[in-house]
């Protein structure tokens, strides 16, 4: 299956590996990438731009194929250096990133003269817009179903994928809700030429978590997610646990005086290895999507892809009598 984003990331298939805090690991990048997809390491999982370095080189040593690197740029406690994540992935002969968050606007000089293809992962069409229009390559049009920060707009992808399709010259991918061969053909019908997968590449065998988190995702449905920091308009779908629980309690109880710091201690990095790596599930806020609905078994990404893709092409031809 050809589309504009195989060709631009030199990919078999039109599918890519969302960034994940303490999930995009080295081991999860080269599966997805020899499995014939874009494989990304989550950059600010590594805790300085030197363990970067020595993520891509151990992802060069795992696959000879196109990977990338997460960048998100979102308020944090205390400010990333940038510059040299940037001049880490440079060096390590990257040519993919995924950018999230705040704009990437001042760093696409350093990034385009290295010829790097920047993805950018929007909320809203209007954000959209702009990564196309300070120079990125393709788009990530992120529903409100996605795991993680699904934006203030409350768009799902229904309506967010055709309004993208409609607006973009740019190819995007779409990201929220995706899963299987179903959801990329949906997706594609929408206007998209690709997919973005997050959750659902968690509940792999491939994914470098502890198994209690990807039984979680196996037993879950699609009602279990919850939001938190609403009012802090840094929204977050998250997998109800007793740390959320307590979130939304804090929440509820300060209202419209409720900050940050009433809750760092629930969805800080620190608490979220615990979960992820630890299986202490109770421990902290982690990011989910309602398409944990869709995650009935734990696969390898080389399964995975493979089932995807097999669907896809039997959907099309048996059901919608075309072909790929």
């Amino acid at each position: 299956m050809k589309t504009r984003i195989t060709e631009l990331f030199r990919i078999q298939h039109p599918i890519i590996q969302g960034g994940m805090h303490h999930v995009g690991y080295a081991e999860l990048a080269s599966a997805v990438s020899n499995a014939g997809g874009l494989g990304i390491i989550t950059g600010l999982t590594q805790p300085t731009p030197e363990d970067l370095a020595r993520e891509i080189a151990r992802c060069h040593e795992m696959t000879d194929r196109p990977f990338g690197v997460n960048l998100t740029f979102l308020p944090s406690f205390k400010a990333p250096p940038y510059p040299e994540y940037i001049q880490a992935i440079v060096e390590g002969g990257v040519k993919a990133v995924e950018t999230a968050g705040r704009s990437p606007e001042q760093y696409m000089p350093a990034l385009k003269a290295a010829d790097i293809k920047v993805i950018h992962k929007c909320t809203s069409v209007r954000h959209a817009l702009k990564a196309e229009r300070i120079g990125c390559d393709a788009v990530s049009v992120d529903g409100f179903e996605c795991g993680g920060h699904p934006g203030e707009d409350d768009i799902p992808n229904f309506i967010l994928l055709p309004r993208a399709a409609e607006e973009l010259t740019i190819p995007f991918v779409a990201s929220g809700g995706m899963a299987d061969g179903r959801s990329l053909v949906a997706a594609m019908a929408l206007g998209a030429e690709g997919m973005n997968m997050g959750t659902r590449f968690i509940a792999t065998t491939d994914a470098p978590v502890h198994e209690n988190v990807k039984r979680a995702l196996v037993e879950a449905d699609e009602r279990q997610t919850r939001l938190i920091m609403r009012g802090l308009r840094n929204t977050e779908r998250v997998m109800k646990n007793a740390a959320v629980d307590e979130i939304i309690r804090i929440e509820a109880a300060k209202g419209a005086d409720v900050s940050i710091d009433d809750i760092r201690h629930l969805v800080t990095g620190v608490k979220g290895r615990k979960v992820l790596q630890e299986g202490q599930m109770d421990e902290a806020a982690w990011s989910c999507g309602m398409v944990a609905g869709l995650i009935h078994d734990i696969p390898s990404c080389a399964d995975l892809l493979a089932r995807i893709m097999d669907d896809a092409e039997t959907l099309i031809r048996q059901r919608l009598g075309g072909s790929l």
